[in-house]
C-alpha cells in the first residue's frame, strides 16, 4: 500500500489523536495528550522552522515526525528530527518516508547537522545506520511502581530551607524561572542553548497543560528558590479528588534540578522524595522519568528512589554534505 506523508491537521480531531496513538504505542513511556500536542504547535518560534509530520497507509496514520532547527542554539545549523513509527507498520516504508521528507525540509532551511533519538533497539538502530546516522550519547526512561514501592520517609528540610510548591509561585513565577535556567544549563546535551526569554518559557513550560503546580515541590533559601522537582500529570488542573480509583494517568518529573551555591547538601533528594509522597496521596500509582546517560547523580538519586530502568534511546547524528 502506498505511504503518504504529509503535516499534521491541528484543527482535524481524527488526525491529533491518531498522532497520540501512534508515540503511545510506540513509546509508551511518555504521555501525550490533545491539549499539550496543541500547545507544542502554537507555540512553534518562527526560526525553528518546526513541522509536525504523519504517515498515512490506507487512511490510518502509522507514523509520526518532529522536526525543527534548535533555533535558541548560539551555534546556527542544528537539527532535530524523532521519528515514531507504530510497531505493527514498521518496515513498509513509513519511516523511511517521514525520515526523507524531514532530511529535505531541515536541509532547505540551513541545517547542516541533524540530531535523532533512536530506541535502543537493534532494527531501529540499524535503520538510522543505514542512513548515515552514527549514535552518540543515550538516554534512558526510568519507571517506579509507586503503589508497591516503599518511598524513602519523608524529611525535615535542612536548617534555613522551607519547602514549598510551585502553586506558591503562581502571581510570579520568576524565581523559577531563573533556577530553571540556571539548572536546566548544566545538564549534559548534544546541543547548548540559551535560556533567556523569560515570557517564551511562561508561555512554553509555566503554561503547559500538563504541569501540576500543587505537586511540583520547592525548596526555598534566603528567600528564593534553591531546588525543584517538576510533575506533569495527563489530568493537571483537576482536583485530584476527582482521580479514578485505578490512580489516574502516571505522573512524569519534568525536571529535577538545585541552584549551584545549593549542590550537594541532598536538596535534590529532598524535594523528589516530597514530590512523589505528595502524588501518592493524590492517588497516583505510576511514576515516569528520563536521564541522560552520562547523568550519574541524578540517576543514582533516582535508584535511590527505587525507579528502573525500562528502555533506552540513543542519539543519533548526521552531518549534512
Amino acid at each position: 500500500m502506498t505511504v503518504i506523508v504529509r503535516d499534521l491537521r491541528p484543527d482535524t480531531a481524527a488526525d491529533v489523536e491518531g498522532f497520540i496513538r501512534v508515540r503511545h504505542v510506540a513509546l509508551p513511556y511518555v504521555f501525550f495528550s490533545p491539549a499539550s500536542v496543541l500547545h507544542s504547535l502554537s507555540l512553534t518560534h518562527p526560526g525553528a522552522h518546526a513541522r509536525k509530520l504523519v504517515a498515512v497507509e490506507d487512511g490510518e496514520i502509522v507514523g509520526t515526525a518532529q522536526a525543527g532547527l534548535a533555533h535558541d542554539s548560539p551555534e546556527p545549523g542544528q537539527g532535530f528530527l524523532n521519528v515514531y513509527v507504530d510497531p505493527a507498520h514498521t518496515a513498509r516504508g513509513a519511516g523511511a518516508a517521514l525520515v526523507r521528507a524531514a532530511e529535505e525540509h531541515l536541509a532547505a532551511h540551513g541545517a547542516t547537522k541533524l540530531f535523532s533519538w533512536v530506541l535502543d533497539e537493534p532494527g531501529n538502530r540499524a535503520f538510522a545506520e543505514r542512513r548515515g546516522y552514527r549514535p552518540s550519547r543515550s538516554a534512558h526512561f526510568l519507571r517506579l511502581d509507586l503503589a508497591r514501592t516503599a518511598l524513602p520517609p519523608l524529611q525535615d528540610p535542612p536548617p534555613g530551607v522551607e519547602l514549598r510548591t510551585a502553586a506558591d509561585f503562581a502571581e510570579d513565577p520568576r524565581p523559577l524561572f531563573v533556577l530553571d535556567a540556571e539548572a536546566g544549563s548544566d545538564e549534559p546535551g548534544d546541543i547548548d542553548t540559551e535560556f533567556t526569554d523569560y515570557e517564551a518559557w511562561v508561555d512554553e513550560y509555566w503554561k503547559h497543560p500538563h504541569l501540576d503546580l500543587e505537586l511540583t515541590s520547592v525548596a526555598v533559601a534566603d528567600g528564593r528558590p534553591v531546588a525543584f522537582s517538576v510533575v506533569h500529570t495527563g489530568d493537571a488542573g483537576l482536583p485530584h479528588s476527582r482521580l479514578r480509583a485505578s490512580g489516574g494517568t502516571p505522573i512524569a518529573t519534568g525536571m529535577t534540578g538545585t541552584a549551584r551555591t545549593h549542590r550537594g547538601r541532598g536538596l535534590a533528594k529532598l524535594v523528589k522524595n516530597d514530590s512523589l509522597h505528595r502524588a501518592r496521596a493524590a492517588g497516583y500509582t505510576q511514576a515516569y522519568t528520563g536521564n541522560d546517560a552520562d547523568n550519574g547523580p541524578m540517576l543514582a538519586i533516582n535508584r535511590w528512589f527505587g525507579y528502573e530502568i525500562c528502555a533506552t534511546e540513543v542519539r543519533h547524528v548526521r552531518e549534512l554534505g
